[in-house]
């Protein structure tokens, strides 16, 4: 069995609402610092922070956004992951987009919209999990208010890592916390949750703790300020853990309806 690490980057960061450019161009400069990362993961709505207004603010999956993800992804060698206002079929989808390292792409739709935050007026929901093999891993990406259902999450797959890209207010921080700690030792998995930080268009206020959670739930939260970490997860310790305690074995077999 192919066992190796797996460098992640996390980036936790204030937005300017919703302009595009300007996010790009300031993560520009912040991704400056980083030279030896694997895959670099973005939060929800990384270009415009959470807007309700798709209409005026997305792109097309041949965007500037994607473009640009690509161009990232060939510079550091790395891929790239984060979710942004995509427009399909006259529908608008809040798309986790996955950007290999050659520029190919995998997404994944948001299956659980907001209601609170009126996500179903505006958007239209996923419909499938997406697992993604990258170097001899399975990551399972997953967007914001699906860290509640943990029946979506469940790890029928297998999945080595399952990750949140969030706008997790700070009113519900204590949310946030625990459940990425739950959704690690439930599924056995690392689970990291990129949640951004400062206040939005809305006035709403994030608190970031942006996280990696271990296998055997263990955290490691960021702090409120912007800032890019970067942690190394072994598939090693990861296999040999699920070796010696296999809980996966015992799990319960059944299907949801979609």
């Amino acid at each position: 069995m192919k066992m190796e690490n797996l460098k992640i980057s996390i980036v936790q960061a204030d937005m300017v609402w919703e302009n595009a450019l300007a996010n790009r161009r300031k993560y520009d400069d912040a991704l400056a610092d980083i030279t030896e990362s694997e895959l670099i993961i973005f939060p929800e709505m990384f270009t415009t922070g959470f807007s309700m207004r798709p209409e005026m603010h997305y792109e097309p999956m041949n965007g500037p956004s994607v473009s640009w993800m690509q161009e990232v992804a060939q510079q550091k060698n790395a891929a790239v992951l984060g979710s942004l206002i995509v427009e399909e079929n006259k529908q608008f989808f809040n798309r986790a987009v996955w950007v290999f390292p050659n520029g190919d792409l995998e997404i994944y739709d948001k299956r659980h919209l907001f209601t609170m935050g009126q996500e179903p007026e505006h958007y239209s929901p996923g419909r499938t999990k997406s697992i993604i093999h990258f170097k001899g891993w399975k990551i399972c990406p997953l967007i914001c208010y699906d860290l509640r259902f943990p029946v979506w999450a469940r790890n029928t797959d297998d999945y080595d890592l399952l990750i949140y890209m969030a706008n997790w207010p700070s009113s519900r921080h204590h949310v946030w916390k625990n459940l990425l700690v739950a959704r690690a030792i439930e599924n056995q998995c690392y689970c990291a949750g990129v949640n951004r930080c400062g206040t939005d268009g809305n006035g709403l206020n994030y608190r970031g703790n942006s996280a990696l959670v271990s296998p055997k739930g263990m955290p490691h939260f960021l702090g409120e300020q912007e800032e890019i970490k970067s942690f190394d997860l072994s598939y090693s310790e990861l296999h040999n853990f699920r070796m010696k305690f296999p809980v996966l074995n015992d799990r319960d077999s059944f299907q949801w309806a979609t």
